[in-house]
């Protein structure tokens, strides 16, 4: 099908940020499209302006579109540019989604506005649970059937990735093909699989469709959801998730990247002509965390840690900033404090852009990787905002339960250090509804803000400091030790943050120097069904989109009440997916996908949780035998290297570079 540009340009002048919907921004690709073998449509399901910064999206599409320059092994010697390209498409705001179905016209891609089921894969990126019925409102709007089984061959398949796939039956029916894990080589696989299925039997054939999907999973590449029958217990709970047909294993692992210095991506990210959550150049300095926080589900599924080297990275940024004149570089990970080079990384990037307008940032900082150095290498060019830390928990006793390994001293001494240094705002991540919280663990948040806004006072001489509490209710995740632990009920969440709130603004010393922001528990509710909900969710899901939900990540879209009726009329009780704890020896919705861990090594961690016992960090305590290791066969790879940054030539405002 033609283009739709000339059918949506009238449109856009009826719409909130119409430039969003443009694209031809900077390093976007327009390629061949009938030259291409492969075409992938790379969805994300959010607004533009939440997607677009998405780091593994920008991976991906630049991996997809220019290929060449990947690894050879990873998708073997013939690997080259013309068989192969990457659009983008987003979900698109309900303004103009409702003149789109008024003037019949399709959900498109962001390059060459094609209409999204022109291409072979809707490559889709869930990374969080509450963008489900963004899924389904793209899927409607391109005209592709909701549940897989009602797709054709003239239908693209759609394949999903991101944290949130972990457990992705609740969307098991609307899915074709689930990719676990990292997705570099898998996408590159899935290609080359895609691209000798069609020049072999072609993608139109009656059955072809359902054979392209047997070989993917015959193969492992990803988990088909249609291949595996589900079976229930009179009470409820499962009795089993078996593979239907011959072939396809009972278990599927997740894909592990190694050698993140062989894959140099993105270098060219696009910069959005539009205002985006996110306006910097980000690279991942190191994937993986072995901290072991026993409510983090993206630090259990990335293990093991695998670091880029400090080169690697610095070329990284000189090529980005210099493709991007972009003014803030983000070191990302899940710790970035922990890299085993991170005082050179920060000292050296900090020298090779000093008298430019290039700042450095990290995203939140544990307090027992922070120190003064770190953070004036940070602020080097001028750019000093606020300290941000993660607690997580109010009190020591709620932090060994979380495995959480700081201290309330090492939180105040760190504090203590920055305001002595010049710094005036902290602000501090924690959670409420943790497994054994109590009312007292919440309101021993206030008591440790007073002691920061005490501490800061004395160090800087000056009442001149503040401290922002950010607090959102906790969720049980698959995959953690926690995955059997009841989750709070918004109730319960909702009244302590609002007793917290009044012993915060009752205190006459310290209240008007605190911040309190929250997030309330009925939204954690919906969450907590999607996260460890199984195949009877899907119908959930659907009922709150046909009844108009959809962005519901978003406060002024999102309806309690709305999933409440949508539950009861699929015959769901919400309390059962939430409240209820799980036995040791019940099947998960998500047991059949593995991540490496052993499943009884994160029960013992869920009984040292309650016992209060704390467990160190593999990186430097030695193996604790979760598992991931030798069941994937990978290891952890870290430095330090012993290298160094090369002098940089600086041309321009933004740092941009001409060699390294």
């Amino acid at each position: 099908m033609a283009a739709l540009f000339a059918q949506l340009e009238p449109l856009l002048a009826q719409v909130q940020k119409p430039v969003q919907y443009v694209g031809g921004e900077v390093n976007s690709q327009l390629r061949d499209f009938d030259a291409a073998e492969v075409r992938w449509a790379l969805f994300f399901p959010d607004a533009y302006e939440v997607g677009q910064p998405n780091q593994g999206m920008a991976i991906l599409y630049e991996l997809l579109n220019g290929c060449s320059s990947a690894p050879v092994s990873a998708a073997g010697p013939d690997v080259a540019d013309d068989w192969l390209l990457a659009e983008r498409t987003f979900t698109i705001w309900p303004d103009l989604a409702e003149l789109m179905r008024e003037n019949g016209i399709l959900q498109f891609s962001w390059e060459s506005h094609r209409p999204v089921r022109d291409f072979d894969v809707l490559g889709v990126s869930l990374s969080t649970e509450l963008g489900y019925t963004n899924l389904l409102e793209t899927l409607d709007l391109a005209g592709i059937p909701l549940r897989s089984e009602s797709r054709t061959e003239a239908d693209p398949l759609v394949i999903a990735g991101g944290h949130a796939v972990f457990n992705p039956e609740p969307v098991a029916d609307f899915l074709d093909a689930v990719v676990l894990g990292d997705g570099e080589e898998a996408v590159l696989r899935i290609s080359g699989l895609i691209r000798d299925h069609k020049r072999e039997c072609g993608m139109a054939t009656p059955g072809s469709r359902e054979r392209l999907l047997g070989r993917l999973a015959e193969s492992g590449l990803a988990y088909v959801p249609a291949f595996y029958d589900v079976c229930y217990l009179p009470d409820g709970r499962i009795e089993s998730v078996r593979p239907n047909r011959p072939g396809v294993p009972g278990r599927v692992a997740k894909h592990v990247l190694l050698e993140l210095d062989q894959w140099r991506y993105p270098v060219r990210p696009i910069v959005p002509l539009a205002e985006t959550v996110h306006e910097r150049y980000s690279v991942e300095i190191f994937r993986g965390c072995t901290r072991g926080c026993r409510f983090c589900q993206a630090g259990m599924v990335t293990r093991p840690v695998r670091e880029r080297g400090i080169q690697t990275i610095g070329t990284m940024v000189a090529d980005g900033l210099a493709a991007t004149g972009l003014a803030e570089v983000g070191l990302l990970s899940l710790s970035s404090a922990d890299h085993t080079e991170i005082a050179e990384i920060t000292g050296q990037l900090a020298d090779r852009y000093t008298g430019t307008n290039v700042s450095l940032s990290l995203p939140s900082t544990r307090v027992d990787a922070f120190n003064i150095d770190l953070a004036n290498e940070l602020s080097r060019n001028g750019r000093r905002s606020g300290l941000t830390f993660a607690p997580e928990g109010g009190t020591d006793r709620m932090r060994r339960v979380i495995n959480k390994m700081v201290s309330e001293d090492d939180l105040i001494r760190t504090v203590e250090a920055a305001f002595s240094q010049g710094w005036r705002q902290v602000k501090l991540y924690f959670m409420c509804g943790l497994p054994t919280e109590t009312d007292e663990d919440v309101l021993g948040i206030a008591d440790l803000a007073f002691r920061v806004i005490e501490a800061g006072r004395r160090a800087a001489n000056s009442r001149d400091v503040r401290c922002t509490i950010s607090i959102g209710g906790f969720v049980p995740k698959p995959h953690t030790s926690f995955q059997w632990a009841a989750q709070a009920d918004a109730e319960t969440v909702n009244r302590r943050v609002r007793a917290l709130k009044d012993k915060v603004r009752a205190d006459r010393r310290f209240g008007r120097a605190i911040t309190v922001r929250y997030a309330e528990g009925e939204p954690g509710m919906v969450e907590g069904l999607l996260s460890r909900g199984d195949r009877r969710v899907g119908k959930v899901i659907e009922n709150v989109w046909r009844g108009g939900g959809h962005f519901d990540g978003w406060r002024e879209h999102f309806s309690y009440q709305r999933w409440l009726d949508a539950a009861t009329a699929a015959g769901i009780d919400l309390d059962w997916y939430t409240i209820r704890e799980r036995t040791q020896g019940e099947v998960l919705p998500w047991d059949h996908l593995d991540v490496g861990l052993d499943r009884a090594w994160l029960w013992q961690d869920w009984v040292d949780a309650r016992d209060g016992s704390e467990v160190d960090d593999c990186r430097w305590a030695g193996c604790y035998d979760c598992g991931v290791c030798p069941d994937l066969g990978v290891a952890t790879q870290i430095g330090p290297t012993k290298r160094a940054l090369l002098p940089l030539a600086v041309a321009g405002p933004a740092g941009a570079a001409n060699g390294v």
